[in-house]
């Protein structure tokens, strides 16, 4: 598979972390672009104490990345800016307000908004994992025109019934339900067995 990957400036950077190192280490994933947002960083920073964007998937990885590679939210020239650009699908997470509707509203000003805006117009998986609560109606509204466009809304909500030691395993878990959404069941994760 070849995916795209947003980190946005929304709460959550330790989901974007953790789906970034479900990814690296997946054998039926060949490529990554990782397109983080300027507001990301801010939230990167304060969430996980990293600072700037200088090897920040190294740090992100804790190791030199094999398949990703990173993209200027600017660089609207970067290959996933173009349709005929073979992609499996992208996955924004965390997804802030603020993207979605730039998404919904096919504004495309940026490298993620006009990936996602590709990843729509070529009907492939997008999964926006919004981040935010409570919903005011301008973020339901969005998230109903995304929705329509042919995006899945899968907000960051973590599991409990599989009883998580800590937000990482949180966050882990949370990461495999949305690989497996798109195609990439991960092993050791939690499913659900009603009655055993």
């Amino acid at each position: 598979m070849n995916l795209t990957v947003a980190l946005t400036g929304a709460s959550g950077a330790v989901f974007g972390r953790e789906l970034l190192l479900a990814l690296e280490a997946d054998e039926r994933v060949s490529r990554v672009h990782f397109v983080p947002s300027e507001n990301s960083l801010r939230v990167l920073a304060e969430e996980l104490g990293l600072n700037g964007r200088n090897d920040l998937l190294e740090k992100l990885l804790g190791a030199a990345a094999v398949k990703t590679v990173q993209h200027s939210d600017t660089n609207i020239g970067a290959s996933v800016a173009s349709g005929s650009y073979p992609s499996n699908g992208m996955i924004v997470l965390p997804c802030s307000m603020g993207t979605l509707a730039a998404i919904a509203n096919g504004l495309a000003n940026s490298l993620i908004s006009r990936a996602a805006d590709v990843t729509l117009k070529e009907r492939r998986p997008l999964i926006l994992c919004v981040r935010e609560t409570p919903f005011n109606r301008v973020h339901l509204r969005n998230m109903t025109l995304a929705a329509e466009a042919g995006a899945t809304i899968f907000p960051c909500i973590p599991t409990f019934y599989n009883r998580p030691t800590d937000s990482t395993e949180m966050a882990r878990q949370f990461v495999q339900r949305v690989l497996a959404h798109i195609g990439l069941p991960q092993p050791g994760a939690y499913v659900w067995k009603a009655g055993e």
